[in-house]
């Protein structure tokens, strides 16, 4: 047991090696898959053996081997969380028998990592993140949930999130939600359905105010500095998914 729970915490650390690809090629518009890494600053190959993940880093000391430059602390982190993920869903997996179900939570759970760290570093989501959601979501509503329910999910998500926008761009000339945030929500409302897409609306719109409104009290931002909305949808969405006896407790629905 214990062995295997050590390669299921292995295989979800390679899968964030690929995530930290991912986070650095889609919003640069760069191919997935070849060529290979390199250093940022000198752009020396990175060879497999400082490419392995978590320990390459610790070896490395967080450093380039050629020209010394520091190597962010995401990589390390991001293959950190997605391997002890990876063990929780290990254990998920022994209690429910379902491995499909194990590959789709991995799958949802690397997307939105994948979004988040995105979001937060360019602004952006890349389009390519939510189709692969909305198709994961699509193929799971199709098998385990009621299709008529995710298509009105989908058209709620997308619909009043898209009006909100165009009447704040008609009352202010602004664009009040990014087209990323928009598809997103359009994504999540195939697996929520109609009820969860509009708890998913109103407390990410909430947690992102409120967060928001304390960063310029503490002066870390300023007032008129634009907050990246898709970490605050993520997060609420992350609860939903993975963890929806927790949020049905606090808000009770």
């Amino acid at each position: 047991m214990n062995l295997l729970a050590f390669f299921f915490f292995i295989f979800g650390a390679i899968i964030g090696s690929f995530l930290n690809v991912v986070i650095y090629r889609m919003p640069r518009l760069m191919p997935l898959g070849l060529p290979r890494s390199r250093c940022t600053n000198c752009n020396k190959i990175v060879y497999w053996y400082e490419n392995v993940p978590m320990i390459s880093y610790l070896f490395l000391r967080g450093k380039c081997s050629n020209c010394k430059t520091g190597i962010s602390i995401q990589y390390p982190l991001v293959e950190f969380v997605t391997g002890l993920f990876s063990l929780f869903l290990f254990f998920d997996w022994l209690e429910h028998q379902s491995f499909l179900i194990f590959i789709f939570k991995l799958a949802v759970f690397s997307i939105f990592l994948c979004i988040f760290m995105i979001d937060i570093k360019h602004k952006i989501i890349p389009d390519g993140l939510n189709i692969y959601l909305g198709l994961l979501f699509f193929i799971y509503s199709f098998l385990y949930l009621n299709w008529v329910d995710s298509l009105i999910g989908a058209g709620i998500g997308f619909g009043i999130t898209f009006g909100v926008t165009w009447i704040f761009y008609k009352l202010k000339g602004q664009i009040g939600l990014g087209g990323g945030d928009i598809k997103l929500f359009t994504a999540l409302g195939i697996f929520l359905g109609p009820l969860g897409i509009v708890y998913n609306i109103t407390v990410s719109c909430a947690v992102g105010a409120i967060i928001g409104v304390a960063l310029i009290a503490l002066k870390i931002i300023k007032s008129n500095q634009h907050i990246p909305f898709g970490p605050f949808i993520i997060l609420t969405s992350f609860v939903q998914v993975f963890f929806p006896q927790v949020f049905k407790l606090i808000f009770s629905y």
